[in-house]
């Protein structure tokens, strides 16, 4: 049986990265999240064309693994390889609730006060999911998840 290479995508706050801990743990998978390659540094974006490589890489060296994020063109590029989709849509609302919840990413923030400086922000961004026109937004999940032949499933419900 070939190893399972599992996407997830949705909005910021959607449970992509708790849904992707779970199943790597579960599967025995290895997860990626894709903000740790999209990045360089807090708030300056890694060349897409790096990001891919790095991405690719991990691909390479893992038969199994999970990805998540929100990262469209990400996203896109690694679904060639892709045995299973998952969107995760739980709507906007749930998305801030958990948002709001979240605690402290040390892997993201110096401190738990940078995090907590920042949350209105991400706020604001998480709340323009379904209007955004780019690659991060409703729209362009909604098209990835509709092209992916592969097995796919949307997922409505927030998750625990």
């Amino acid at each position: 049986m070939k190893s399972r290479r599992i996407v997830i995508l949705g909005n910021a706050g959607s449970g992509k990265t708790t849904l992707a801990c779970r199943l790597a743990r579960e599967r025995r998978l290895v997860h990626l999240d894709l903000d740790t390659i999209a990045w360089a540094a807090f708030g300056v974006r890694r060349p897409l064309s790096d990001s891919i490589r790095m991405m690719q890489a991990f691909q390479r060296a893992h038969p199994g693994w999970v990805i998540e994020g929100c990262y469209g063109r990400l996203i896109e590029a690694a679904l060639p390889s892709c045995t299973e989709l998952i969107f995760l849509n739980p709507g906007v609302e749930a998305c801030v609730r958990h948002c709001r919840r979240r605690p402290w990413e040390p892997e993201k923030y110096a401190s738990p006060e940078e995090q907590h400086a920042r949350l209105e922000t991400l706020l604001a961004w998480v709340r323009r999911y379904e209007t955004r026109q780019d690659e991060y937004g409703l729209r362009y999940h909604r098209a990835l998840f509709r092209r992916f032949e592969g097995t796919r499933q949307e997922r409505v419900e927030a998750l625990a």
